[in-house]
């Protein structure tokens, strides 16, 4: 692993989406790109307030800290012991509501067990001391369930609710497809939880009862990406199959169509119907990639570095290999500027100075801020 320093300018490179799907604008917004490490394989990006830490996770397993001040690295001792193979690893990591207070973050990762592998959260407190740094009293709050072959469609992005009260996470259909219709498991779904892995109260199947409890929204397929705007609304970027990728606003019950519905088609191109938006009883997204960006994050932009861009949802695109901004409003979503990358971007994450920072995917894996020129 090494680190450096690279300065460019990029500019906004404009680019079509599928039909159907709205197209960028026209205005180009540059930004100055600076590279501020490098990782192997990494996969999330997370600030933890009150410090100078960022925190990245590699799918291989390690978790570091980056000092912000010096620009050094830290391994982190004492992370889980993870299934390692494809898209299965180490995955998110986000700081607690009161981690100023406890230095409590969660992870989530891929963990072998009884039936295969699945994804699981836990939540640990963070020790720093110098040049050390530890996991400690790490539990397991939350798995995946079943477990199940393969190590595909692991999804496990995690999110706190606004308020801190409820802690959501992507769960993928595990490359399984019927289940993501099937309310008795949680493949192919996003789930709300308490700080705590149990289930929320008044989610929308509680009266179910067992996992059933735990489901926020269903018939999802791999949502690589999410996050809450201004207005405490849960957006999800999701990756179709052969096209057909989805920003959506999640909607507390409801039924996202996978893999009875979607805008792409089964690789090989067998067909899949197209959402039908108001009449086929799922929910259409807000805004779909045909041919395929591969979203593989979501960040809805806060801050005041780029005042203009207020508001609006950042996406990384893996084969797109794009950072692509989308304009949010009123529920509507319409894909406003496109950048190039050269690489797949794996995460996208805001500083605390509203600066852009991204990851890029293994093979190049750099950290990279963007501010303003």
């Amino acid at each position: 692993m090494a680190r450096g320093l690279i300065t460019v300018m990029a500019v906004a490179l404009l680019a079509g989406c599928g039909p159907g799907s709205a197209g960028p604008g026209s205005e180009e917004r540059p930004f100055v790109m600076t590279e501020q490490a490098r990782f192997d394989e990494p996969w999330a990006v997370s600030f933890l307030p009150g410090t100078n830490w960022l925190a990245v996770t590699e799918r291989s397993g390690t978790l570091w800290l980056r000092d912000q001040s010096a620009g050094t690295l830290v391994q982190v001792d004492g992370a889980p012991q993870v299934f390692d193979s494809g898209q299965a690893g180490l995955g998110d990591v986000i700081p607690g509501q009161y981690f100023t207070e406890d230095q409590q973050i969660y992870l989530s990762w891929s963990e072998e067990g009884v039936g295969g592998v699945g994804a699981a959260v836990g939540r640990a407190t963070l020790q720093t001391s110098g040049a050390n740094a530890s996991l400690q009293d790490l539990e397991v709050i939350w798995r995946q369930s079943p477990k199940v072959s393969g190590d595909g469609h692991l999804s496990q992005r995690l999110a706190l609710s606004p308020d801190g009260r409820h802690l959501f996470v992507t769960s993928g259909d595990r490359q399984k497809f019927a289940p993501a219709q099937d309310l008795s498991n949680t493949l192919g779904t996003i789930v709300r939880l308490n700080p705590d892995g149990t289930p929320a109260a008044g989610n929308p199947f509680e009266s179910l009862g067992g996992v059933s409890a735990e489901i926020w929204s269903y018939g999802h397929r791999n949502p690589l990406g999410i996050a809450f705007d201004a207005d405490a609304n849960l957006w999800s970027t999701e990756m179709g199959p052969q096209g057909g990728d989805e920003l959506n606003l999640i909607v507390p019950g409801a039924n996202y169509g996978w893999p009875l519905a979607s805008n792409g088609s089964h690789y090989g191109g067998g067909d899949i119907p197209d959402h039908v938006v108001s009449s086929d009883g799922f929910e259409a997204p807000r805004l779909w990639w045909t041919p395929s960006i591969s979203p593989g994050s979501l960040m809805i932009y806060q801050g005041e570095m780029f005042a203009s861009w207020q508001g609006d949802a950042f996406i990384g695109a893996l084969s797109g290999e794009a950072l692509i901004r989308v304009d949010l409003a009123d529920g509507t979503a319409q894909e406003a500027d496109r950048w190039a990358m050269d690489e797949r971007i794996r995460a996208v994450a805001e500083g605390p100075d509203g600066s852009i920072w991204l990851l890029e995917d293994a093979g190049s894996g750099r950290l990279l801020q963007l501010t303003a020129p």
